[in-house]
């Protein structure tokens, strides 16, 4: 009853799924947040292959009637929540197999509409159906998965890392969740809980492709160190691998 609770979206595969892994590893009882529960199972599989053992719950982000079965069942089987990774995402342009190509002077509405809806608008609707479960932990932790194409300081500096990687809807609902890490983080800054976003890298995944310069296993590295905070550890940040980013 005292091991920690977690759950990660979007965990079927990529990111969330190694993020999941390096939890269990923890010693974090972690549950896959997936829409499919027979690709939730077959990613079981995958971690039981490697002597993981983790859970399923389905989830869709975008379907908010999803939400009330995942909080019945953590509130009746243990009453709390310690650990919420918002990890589930789509991206919207220079991207591989991402769609077309996109500026803010022509970016499809439907398309805008659709990716905040699941970068954003979802994320902070099912935070916010969970968080009377993590105010239940005695150290809650929740990570937002943000991208360093949402800092603003960045994206406006000639020169910059990301200043001619520019894709309207995806940056623009990142630098959204950056926007929630700090007002949620503000308000519960008399808790013991700690919001942070996490900036993961470019990764080989299907969204990151082939020619990204990270390997998955270091792409939830800065996901999992900001889910297993000490109490000393900050709150209301945006990081990469233990280096604060601007916003």
């Amino acid at each position: 009853m005292f091991q920690k609770i977690a759950l990660v979206t979007g965990a079927n595969r990529g990111i969330g799924l190694e993020t999941a892994r390096q939890l269990c590893l923890a010693g974090v009882h972690t549950y896959l947040g997936v829409r499919s529960l027979e690709q939730g199972q077959q990613a079981l599989d995958k971690l039981a292959a490697d002597g993981v053992k983790a859970s399923i719950l389905e989830l869709d982000v975008t379907d908010s009637a999803s939400y009330a079965a995942v909080y019945g069942y953590l509130n009746s089987r243990y009453g709390k929540l310690d650990i919420l990774v918002n990890n589930a995402g789509i991206a919207a342009g220079p991207f591989p197999g991402a769609g077309p190509e996109h500026n803010a002077a022509d970016v499809p509405m439907d398309l805008l509409r659709r990716v905040f809806e699941t970068n954003f608008f979802s994320l902070v609707a099912l935070t916010k159906t969970l968080l009377p479960l993590i105010r239940n932990s005695s150290a809650g932790r929740i990570v937002n998965l943000a991208s360093i194409l949402g800092s603003l300081q960045l994206q406006a500096k000639p020169g910059s890392p990301v200043y001619d990687s520019k894709s309207f809807a995806y940056d623009a609902s990142k630098t959204a969740v950056n926007a929630y890490t700090i007002h949620l983080a503000y308000e519960l800054r008399e808790t013991k809980i700690k919001v942070n976003s996490a900036h993961p890298g470019w990764v080989k995944t299907d969204m990151g492709g082939p020619d990204a310069m990270m390997e998955i296993a270091d792409g939830a590295r800065t996901s999992v160190e900001l889910a297993l905070l000490g109490d000393d550890g900050p709150s209301g940040g945006f990081f990469h691998l233990g280096k604060p980013l601007p916003w």
